[in-house]
């Protein structure tokens, strides 16, 4: 083969016989702006990208590809062997991976053989993902419009349609919003930031429209029977799966949440109970403030409130997408055997990356992605914004939080509070999903109060992970909607 033929797996350069990465090899690539050819099988397409671009949003990208591939072409390979030799002397590798670049045929009946690339994908995300991936970024908005019109006509007159029928759309409309964002990002990663933007954001405006109507028909049905057990019906353990049944509970629980604060006197029983139930608990995250000090204002800063419907649509937002940056690598819970910190930890960096740079998505769905599971500074918890806050403290020494939780960004950036009040209902969400889910494949699934007393046990006694007021306000919810459901 001609050397503008040939192609070499990049991670066959890239990654060492002991596994290790070749970081000389990497920095030559960065330093000499060689390009990286970038291959999807699926989608047909080839694109000739920086390096620097795909490795500065996530540093693993050539290790475990998806739907994308990532090569060498032979022009590239040998110039990164010429100033491998002068810059040290050797080069480690000869030619043996070498391969013809792919030619793509136009056909439809030849998209099934090259589709193979994306079968980790279709394992992770289900078996609609190969479609959606396929479709062009209009036919991805589209979509969402159309699933827009379909919650729309049912709003209008939720009546006239069947329950099951209102639940089987909630339920498929969410899945379909989960996989055409996470199929946008993904090839959104390959453009540079403000052409990505531009490209998304007519997936960032219907996605907004399209939750806006989900979440006004989840909220006039908070325990609907026939979401519930659709939901269960349709779970088949995928990540996008866990998507779906996250997003629609959390939008529940928030409903509910508002319901609560604002119809009854739920405010004032916690405050006149909080010394003896509570207080003891935020002591050990807020020390250096006077036990008598501390309260139910403390914790929430400006006070618990009705979350008005902008917020209300922002965080949505934010937990639709909150997984988005998993790909087939990642259990979507932290199982024994399979269970890999690292990889873990990265979806929630690359998610957050994705959604930070490529998008417009509002900074409130950002930052719950980066924040989801934070557990409240405990050493078991992660997150990018770690890193954030890290820093502010060390430029700012004296600086110490006065509140747990906030509503809005600002106290978050200012380290004026601990949390974010959506991500720590995210963190609740996630978990109790997690472990609840019928199609669990390390582990038998917990029925709902096991789930509750276990993280009651390990995530609320045992360690300060998750907020136990808010977690006490979800129980409610949960003993709620198992009774109703029982009916």
């Amino acid at each position: 083969m001609a050397e503008k033929d040939i192609v070499i797996p990049l991670s066959k350069v890239l990654i060492a016989g002991d596994g290790k990465t070749n970081n000389k090899y990497i920095k030559i690539i960065e330093d000499d702006d060689i390009p990286i050819l970038c291959v999807n099988r699926g989608m047909q397409k080839k694109r000739l990208m920086p390096f620097k671009v795909l490795h500065d949003n996530n540093i693993n990208f050539f290790q475990k590809p998806g739907s994308w591939e990532y090569y060498l072409t032979g022009e590239s390979y040998n110039k990164l062997k010429e100033k491998a030799i002068v810059k040290h002397g050797s080069w480690e590798f000869e030619m043996p991976w070498g391969m013809k670049e792919p030619e793509f045929k136009k056909k439809d009946d030849d998209i099934e053989e090259l589709d193979a690339a994306t079968a980790d994908d279709i394992a992770s995300f289900g078996s609609e993902y190969k479609a959606i991936n396929n479709m062009t970024l209009e036919e991805k908005v589209s979509q969402l419009n159309k699933d827009r019109d379909r919650l729309d006509e049912i709003l209008a007159d939720p009546k006239s349609f069947p329950k099951n029928e209102i639940a089987e759309v909630l339920v498929d409309t969410t899945k379909n919003a989960a996989l055409v964002n996470h199929a946008a990002l993904e090839d959104a990663i390959h453009h540079a930031d403000d052409e990505a933007k531009k490209l998304t954001q007519g997936l960032v405006d219907s996605t907004h429209d399209m939750i806006k109507s989900s979440a006004k028909l989840i909220s006039d049905d908070i325990f609907g029977n026939d979401l519930m057990s659709t939901l269960v019906e349709k779970s088949n353990g995928t990540i996008i799966q866990h998507m779906t049944r996250v997003y629609l509970n959390g939008i529940a629980f928030l409903a509910y949440y508002n319901k609560l604060i604002s119809e009854s006197s739920a405010i004032q029983k916690m405050r006149i109970s909080f010394a003896s139930k509570y207080r003891d608990y935020y002591r050990h995250l807020l020390p250096h403030i006077h036990g008598d000090d501390i309260d139910l204002e403390r914790v929430f800063f400006g006070g618990m409130r009705v979350i008005p419907p902008e917020l209300f649509n922002k965080w949505a937002v934010g937990f639709l997408i909150h997984d988005i940056g998993k790909g087939a690598a990642v259990e979507y819970h932290e199982g024994e055997e399979k269970y890999n910190r690292q990889i873990v930890i990265d979806h929630v960096k690359q998610g957050y990356k994705s959604i930070m740079t490529k998008t417009n998505y509002p900074m409130e769905a950002s930052l719950i992605t980066g924040y989801h599971h934070e557990y409240y500074g405990d050493r078991d918890g992660y997150g990018y914004f770690r890193a954030y806050l890290t820093q502010y403290k060390k430029d700012n020494p004296h600086a110490k939080p006065d509140y747990c939780m906030t509503y809005e960004l600002e106290p978050i950036l200012d380290y004026h509070a601990l949390a974010y009040f959506p991500a720590k209902v995210l963190e609740i969400i996630d978990v109790y999903d997690s472990v609840t889910d019928p199609n669990r494949v390390y582990r038998k699934a917990m029925k709902p109060e096991e789930a509750i007393n276990m993280m009651r046990e390990q995530f609320v006694e045992q360690h300060h992970k998750i907020d136990v007021v808010l977690f006490d306000i979800f129980s409610k919810f949960i003993y709620e909607k198992e009774r109703i459901n029982k009916k």
